[in-house]
């Protein structure tokens, strides 16, 4: 088995200046199923490719709803996201509390982001091994961050996370100038076609393996799963991969078992 001298724990630096834990954790984040989000002047979307170990088991959930203003799209190590998502559901239920007054997307992010990166600076604890994608809307408007396990966090107009997400973001990175004007329907289809970019050679949406979430001004958090994904796959028309053949990343991709 492999072994490195300066991967035992989270707080030694290797003479590179690399925290392999911290890597680690990122690549199990390239291990879990793709999850996409994009936002636009009124709305912000999150849509997922769920995934089953095996026939008979069921799909696993990727998208969290926190609270009516906001919710979660994760990518990795699914007990993780768990941990944090109920950490990010206190922070809610406590601004509520104390100052009447749905917790604004920027400062929840921002606490998880601390949180996870205290297990960096402490012996005996590892990062969270999952990344988030955070849309939500507050006062502001409409927002979507992205959490890294290293405590990072940036805002985005549109991101991509998971296996071949890299297909995802390049079709964000070529539409993402019309997301702003976007109607709700308009930007929940982009997000498909992001995702729909994403899969694998034989693989297509359906109504069992996507799942999409929409929150926008003057609506809340909304999370469509299984038949009710159907109208929105219907207005995509094509739902199958357009990707060419099979690569060793995908074959690879195919057997692990991150969500």
């Amino acid at each position: 088995m492999f072994r490195n001298n300066y991967d035992n724990d989270s707080v030694t630096f290797s003479p590179q200046g690399r925290i392999f834990q911290v890597e680690y954790a990122l690549e199990a984040i390239k291990q879990g199923s793709v999850a996409v989000g994009l936002v636009s002047k009124t709305h912000a979307v999150l849509v997922a490719l769920k995934r089953n170990a095996e026939e008979l088991g069921s799909y696993q959930k990727k998208i969290i709803g926190i609270d009516t203003h906001l919710g979660v799209a994760l990518a990795g190590l699914a007990p993780d996201a768990r941990v944090l998502s109920n950490f990010m559901r206190q922070q809610s239920m406590s601004s509520r509390l104390l100052y009447n007054r749905p917790v604004p997307i920027s400062r929840v992010v921002n606490a998880i982001a601390d949180k996870a990166q205290v297990n960096t600076q402490h012996y005996g604890r590892r990062p969270y091994g999952v990344g988030l994608l955070v849309a939500g809307v507050d006062e502001t408007g409409p927002h979507l961050w992205e959490f890294q396990p290293s405590g990072m966090v940036l805002e985005y107009k549109g991101a991509a996370i998971g296996a071949r997400s890299q297909s995802a973001r390049t079709y964000l990175e070529r539409a993402f100038e019309e997301f702003v004007d976007s109607s709700r329907e308009e930007l929940v289809l982009h997000g498909l076609k992001a995702l729909r970019d994403s899969l694998a050679q034989d693989k297509e949406l359906t109504t069992a393996n996507t799942t999409v979430s929409v929150v926008g001004i003057g609506e809340n958090f909304k999370l469509y799963d299984g038949d009710e994904v159907g109208e929105w796959l219907e207005k995509l028309g094509n739902v199958q991969s357009s990707r060419g053949g099979r690569t060793g990343e995908e074959a690879a991709e195919s057997m692990d078992t991150s969500e």
